[in-house]
This record gives structure tokens, C-alpha cells and sequence, in this order.
């Protein structure tokens, strides 16, 4: 039976103290037309690791040093939060347990089934990939917000909880007339034509979450 390669871009990151395991592993996902790159420590690679990198990392979980938890804890600090995929030679159940709620994508022995390994990895490509899409899209929809003026911003605050253009008027001490002015700037910069999408691409984007009702300043 010929296994199709995968057509997915990225890397398959494999970090292992075990020489003889992270060669073999490198030569079956490379079999299958992987592009890897292979460490032999998990402080190698956070070395390396840049917010460009795509893919998922394929970590042992006890090596010398920054170990494969730390590893994965390191990832989720990052801006790049690669998928990981833990492949251990002596997991148990309460680590097992751990790793899967901070987000592991798969925890293997290594002697799993090769057929699980693929499985898990293009598992890990895909949620890459949406996870960076993502990530893109609302780094978009914050340099939109950051055109709008401080002032645009505090209008922006009072529009998105139903308030009237004579109520923002009198809470900012303003004239009305500026206050469609600035909703004018404001739907034109967003691109948006209503106060239900406005609404909901600032929730998307978070914009008042940290600050209450108010502007981020």
C-alpha cells in the first residue's frame, strides 16, 4: 500500500534526546515527503524557533534540561504557538492528562502504530493552518482599528453599546454634528456599514475587553 504524501506546507519540527529515535522518526516522515528538521534538545530549538515557523513539533517528554512540557509551555507563551505532538517512551496518565489540556494535539508512545504518528501530524498541519489564518485575520482587523483617531476610538466605545448621537454628544461634551463626523471616519475606515458588523468586529478584534467600556489608550 503506497502512502500519499502530504501536500501541506510547514515543517515537522522533531525534538528528541534519543539520537537513534529522532534519526529514525526523521527518515519514516521524510519517507512521506515531510520537510523536518530534527533537535536534539528542546532549548536547540526554541534557539532556532522564529514566528515564521509553520507546521507542528513532534517532542519527546523527558529530555535533559527544558523538558517536553516546559517545551510546550514555551510555545503557548510565544506568537507562535506551534501544535505539538507528544511521542514518549514512558508517559502516564496524570502527564498524559496535562499535556492534552494545555492543548497537545496527540500524546503517542513511541511504539505507536506509524499509521498514528501521519495521522496526528496532518491533524497538527491543519489546525496549523487555521490557527495562523486566524492569527492573521485579526492582526488585519487591528491595523484597521489603529487608523482611527483617540478621539474616533472613544465615539467607537459609545456607538458599540446602542447609544444615541445626542447621548455621545453630551458624554464627551461634543457637538453632534462632530459626532456623525466621527461615525462617518469610523465606518469608512473599518469598511463597514452597519452598527451590528462594527459591533461584531470589535468583539472580534477584543478592542474594549481589557478596558471595560473604554477606549484603549
Amino acid at each position: 500500500m503506497t502512502t500519499t504524501p502530504p501536500t501541506r506546507s510547514g515543517t515537522v519540527f522533531i525534538v528528541d534526546d534519543d539520537a537513534s529515535f529522532l534519526q529514525s522518526v526523521s527518515r519514516l516522515l521524510r519517507a512521506v515527503g515531510y520537510t523536518v528538521q530534527a533537535f536534539a534538545s528542546a532549548q536547540e530549538f526554541m534557539d532556532q524557533f522564529t514566528p515564521e515557523m509553520s507546521g507542528c513539533v513532534v517532542a519527546d517528554l523527558q529530555m535533559p534540561g527544558m523538558n517536553g512540557l516546559e517545551l510546550q509551555e514555551a510555545l503557548k507563551r510565544s506568537a507562535n504557538p506551534l501544535p505539538v505532538i507528544f511521542l514518549t517512551g514512558q508517559g502516564d496518565i496524570p502527564v498524559t492528562v496535562s499535556a492534552m489540556r494545555s492543548g497537545a494535539e496527540d500524546f503517542l508512545t513511541k511504539r505507536a502504530r506509524k499509521e498514528e504518528l501521519l495521522a496526528a501530524v496532518e491533524r497538527a498541519f491543519e489546525r496549523n493552518a487555521q490557527e495562523r489564518q486566524q492569527r492573521e485575520r485579526l492582526q488585519g482587523l487591528r491595523r484597521r482599528f489603529d487608523e482611527l483617531s483617540q478621539r474616533e476610538l472613544e465615539v467607537l466605545a459609545h456607538v458599540v453599546q446602542g447609544r444615541m448621537n445626542k447621548q455621545i454628544a453630551a458624554d464627551l461634551n461634543i457637538n453632534e454634528r462632530t459626532v456623525k463626523l466621527h461615525r462617518t471616519n469610523i465606518t469608512r475606515k473599518l469598511a463597514v456599514q452597519s452598527v451590528a458588523e462594527l459591533t461584531r468586529l470589535v468583539d472580534e478584534a477584543g478592542l474594549f475587553k481589557e478596558s471595560g467600556d473604554n477606549p484603549i489608550h
